[in-house]
């Protein structure tokens, strides 16, 4: 959530920040107006029990009296607090100065490039035909098991998967990032702490009926859980995970052509960086996990392209946002593969996580995310870009030691 303080202080500020992702600046408003109503109800709570302390002991009537308004009081003042911090909750992290202007998916700006999209001289196959001849991906058995948008991996297709996650550890790992395994089950603080609501057409997580649980979208979620309600010491910091789950999405939404096959599953295994930081260095950390994607990228030997979204496509948690998107010959365009996201401290104040200072003084970090590997739309780009002639694929140089092989040869 948003620092009240900072609503209070600079409330024009805020509001253009909420404008800016495309939210109602009534919402900060309501917040001001709810605000000010509970520091009104505590400060006439504190002037009757300052009243009641006063009293002697013959002061009965008046001492029943003032403990009827107190609870009173006290009840309408826990209400307005709930209201208020439900509202708190609805205002988005406003966008860092430099985030370009715009409403949505089309006005974010492409940074650079890296790579040329290689030229067939055949007729390339999309992953999905390439995934049946090899035989290495199903999706007629995975919706006979599990339903539309689930997958089976055989052969090949489960140890790239393999490959892809244990290159990504062991690379970030010499980096300084402590491999984590998480949890795929979380509390609904934690999936809601860090911005993944079911809510709507637009619903992301699973819950399981009369549990506080949910299914995790990415290891974010319990990576972010792991410290709250926590003080950690700045010289401890920053603190950088690599974390492995499996993740579950609904992909409620309708997203188009490009989400058919591997573009967009309902579940999928990833490995995920998580950096805790100072405050001042949160910027610095969030171009270091992105030269960090880019570096996996380009030892894949992938084409792709840096985008940096625009205020209106950041969503309610990330003051600043780059996606890398892959070049994916069989839609012959690029799409998403990595995504970070510098939240600065509004997660951490959701789940209670902050900093000591060695002069003793404690503020909130900042925490930020970013993909390393996706396993559903990374050996989608391998298949589609490492494929040849002859129907086989070429494994990228970097994950052949994994896989004991260079190439995926079609089954007879």
């Amino acid at each position: 959530m948003i620092d009240i303080k900072l609503i209070r202080e600079k409330p024009d500020l805020v509001k253009q920040g909420v404008q800016k992702k495309g939210y109602d600046a009534g919402l900060v408003d309501e917040v001001i107006r709810l605000d000010k109503s509970y520091r009104e109800m505590l400060g006439k709570i504190e002037t009757l029990r300052a009243r009641r302390n006063k009293l002697t002991k013959d002061q009965v009537k008046e001492g029943k009296e003032i403990k009827d308004q107190l609870k009173k009081l006290e009840t309408e003042a826990s209400d307005v607090k709930d209201n208020l911090d439900e509202n708190l909750n609805r205002v988005p992290n406003p966008p860092l100065d430099s985030v370009p202007m715009g409403e949505g998916e089309k006005d974010n700006v492409e940074i650079r490039r890296w790579g040329t999209p290689g030229q067939f001289d055949f007729k390339p196959k999309d992953h999905l035909e390439l995934g049946k001849t090899l035989n290495i991906l199903d999706f007629e058995a995975g919706a006979k098991v599990s339903g539309s948008q689930f997958y089976f991996l055989y052969n090949e297709g489960a140890l790239l998967e393999l490959a892809l996650v244990q290159y990504a550890l062991t690379l970030l790992a010499a980096e300084g990032f402590m491999p984590v395994i998480t949890p795929d089950l979380a509390k609904a603080r934690f999936y809601l702490g860090t911005g993944y609501s079911p809510k709507g057409n637009e619903a992301q997580t699973y819950t399981l009926d009369g549990e506080d649980l949910g299914l995790i979208a990415t290891a974010e979620v319990t990576l972010a859980g792991k410290h709250a309600d926590e003080v950690i010491p700045q010289d401890r910091l920053p603190l950088k995970y690599i974390g492995y789950s499996h993740c579950f999405r609904k992909e409620a939404g309708a997203y188009g052509k490009y989400s058919k096959g591997m573009y967009r599953v309902h579940q999928f295994t990833k490995a995920e960086m998580f950096i805790y930081c100072r405050p001042e260095e949160s910027n610095k950390m969030h171009e270091y996990i992105l030269s960090m994607e880019e570096k996996i990228y380009q030892s894949l030997g992938i084409p792709y392209r840096v985008l940096e979204m625009c205020t209106g496509d950041l969503g309610a948690m990330a003051a600043r946002k780059f996606d890398i998107e892959a070049w994916m010959p069989g839609r012959g365009d690029y799409g998403e593969v990595t995504s970070t996201s510098n939240c600065t401290d509004y997660q951490a104040r959701n789940l209670n996580i902050r900093s000591k200072k060695k002069n003793g003084e404690v503020e909130y970090l900042h925490m930020l995310n970013g993909t390393a590997i996706a396993t559903s739309r990374t050996p989608l780009a391998i298949l589609e870009n490492y494929q040849n002639a002859d129907g086989s694929v070429t494994i990228p140089e970097v994950l052949r030691p994994y896989l004991g092989k260079d190439k995926i040869i079609p089954k007879v």
